[in-house]
């Protein structure tokens, strides 16, 4: 079965065809980096990480672009707020922003171009659309170029909006637009920004606009025609509009895919840094939940669905991860961890099916009914078959609990690994020579307080078995 994809500009679920077989270029875009990220953004990052391990999965070579906008007119009133300097602050919430990448395990883009660094490849671009027609310097001479809407017939097609509904992005009529429309390229230098905060061009100093800036780095890694373009559903207007009127007015054809994820709303209202309504990864620490069990709580539902969040289903969403955990441990001291095998059919099928991660948690959820129904009846056979299966199925979702990343590997498990194994092993130890003494009390106070620290105990007919539990 071929992968399916929603395309937003087609508005239907379409037969992924790659412009070259057997390789697949995707450009994502990536945060502007204010401040730090919270767990909306963290969406966005883990989907297009399903979407880039199930193509490298079905056989691709895929090429994974994710930029950073490290200068932008937030960043700039930031830096005159703080009086930090603007690349100060990007730097420094990018630092974050890769850390939480990681604690979620979310592999490295391929290339992760920062606007800052591809300032020339803007001009370039901006210069063929003067050229062409499609875009002009402000009439007051003030650096400013702006493109022409109107010129571009075929505006609005992706989002369906019109072009008199377009934002004007900040700008103000008397910055010398010809339409209210019309959005900027390259907005020259003001004098109440940071001096540092411009590059010399062929329109004088300023600093590229938001637009541009995908447009031009998306060519760069990708070439003038790349398979898919990837955002959130609030980028699909005006920013994505934006860079299909300014690449394919310059002649390029640009993406073949427009893949957009649906959002995380906190009450009625989008997850925003503005608003200030916003959870980041060290709110969901402090909560008790791991990242394994964040990642999981983003990337069960479909990436068109929204996700209204809540306290109690985050938490719902990682007691079934540790379902999960649980019998992968299980299974683990029964058979050893195996190599994960080819994931099943159904498997298969639901993710060919626009990304149905809902379908194939389903999938994973029956495989182990069936492995611990193999666990029950000593079926050592069955019990390795649906451990295989499942690892396969978790690794394609980055969820395997014995990858690496979760300090989960069967040689290594982090540097606290063997401290707790320690730790538990006295405190069972002492739990199993106050049951030797029939001093029970005591081994349930151990128990107990093992069970507060978010260690479960298990008795078995081999002995006692541990696993991280619910705080």
């Amino acid at each position: 079965m071929t992968l399916r994809l929603h395309d937003t500009a087609t508005r239907s679920v379409r037969d992924f065809v790659p412009k070259t077989p057997g390789q697949a270029g995707i450009y994502l875009c990536g945060l502007t980096v204010q401040s730090v990220p919270h767990i909306g953004h963290l969406r966005s990052s883990v989907n297009y990480d399903v979407l880039r391990r199930w193509l490298t999965h079905s056989g691709y070579d895929v090429t994974f672009i994710r930029n950073v906008t490290d200068v932008d007119d937030k960043i700039l009133v930031k830096s005159q707020q703080t009086g930090r300097p603007f690349w100060a602050i990007a730097y420094a919430n990018k630092i974050v922003l890769d850390a939480d990448y990681r604690a979620l395990n979310v592999l490295p883009p391929t290339y992760e171009p920062l606007a800052t660094g591809h300032v020339p490849e803007m001009h370039e671009l901006i210069g063929t659309l003067i050229e062409r027609g499609h875009a002009y310097e402000s009439s007051e001479a003030n650096g400013d170029v702006y493109f022409d809407v109107p010129s571009y017939a075929d505006y609005g097609a992706l989002s369906g909006q019109k072009p008199e509904d377009m934002l004007s992005a900040g700008e103000a009529p008397e910055r010398g637009k010809r339409h209210a429309e019309d959005f900027a390229l390259w907005k020259g230098v003001k004098a109440d920004e940071p001096a540092d905060a411009s590059w010399p061009s062929p329109w004088g100093r300023g600093r590229p606009g938001w637009h541009i800036e995908c447009s031009a780095m998306a060519r760069r890694y990708l070439g003038d025609e790349f398979d898919i373009h990837g955002g959130g559903l609030d980028l699909t207007f005006p920013h994505h509009e934006n860079e299909i009127a300014q690449s394919r007015a310059a002649g390029l054809p640009f993406a073949r895919y427009w893949v957009h994820h649906a959002l995380l709303n906190l009450g009625e209202a989008k997850m925003s840094k503005s608003l200030g309504n916003v959870i980041d990864v060290e709110a969901v620490r402090a909560m008790g939940i791991r990242p394994v069990e964040l990642r999981y709580y983003l990337g069960v539902p479909h990436y068109r669905s929204r996700i209204d969040y809540s306290d109690d289903a985050l938490r719902e969403a990682a007691t079934a991860y540790r379902r999960i955990e649980g019998f992968v441990q299980r299974a683990v001291e029964v058979v050893g961890p195996g190599r994960p095998k080819e994931v099943p059919p159904a498997f298969t099928a639901a993710m060919n099916d626009d990304l149905n991660t809902s379908a194939a948690l389903a999938v994973v959820h029956d495989t182990i009914r069936e492995g611990n129904t193999a666990l029950a009846g000593s079926d050592e056979t069955g019990v390795r078959a649906a451990l295989t299966e499942v690892r396969a199925m978790l690794a394609v979702l980055g969820l395997d609990p014995l990858d690496e990343a979760w300090g989960g590997g069967t040689e290594s498990g982090g540097d606290l690994k063997p401290v707790v194994d320690s730790l538990v092993a006295l405190a069972l130890e002492q739990r199993a020579q106050a049951r030797t003494r029939k001093d029970w009390a005591a081994a349930d106070s151990v128990r107990d307080q093992l069970k507060n620290a978010g260690i479960q105990v298990e008795d078995t007919p081999t002995g006692p078995r541990w696993t991280v539990g619910e705080h």
